[in-house]
């Protein structure tokens, strides 16, 4: 994953924050934190796991 597309998550990550302030929906904050953890993971795997 580039680094252009992680800022992207990055940036949706904090959209869908924006949006759990204004509504309150605890929906919105899983959601979200769920996203960035997905978001974590997909550009830790996609390195190649140097490792071995």
């Amino acid at each position: 994953m580039g680094a252009l597309a992680f800022f992207a998550g990055l940036l949706l990550f904090v959209m869908g924050m924006g949006k759990w302030q204004e509504t309150g929906s605890p929906f919105w904050l899983w959601g979200s934190v769920a996203f960035l953890v997905l978001l974590v993971v997909m550009s830790l795997s996609s390195r190649g796991g140097g490792k071995g």
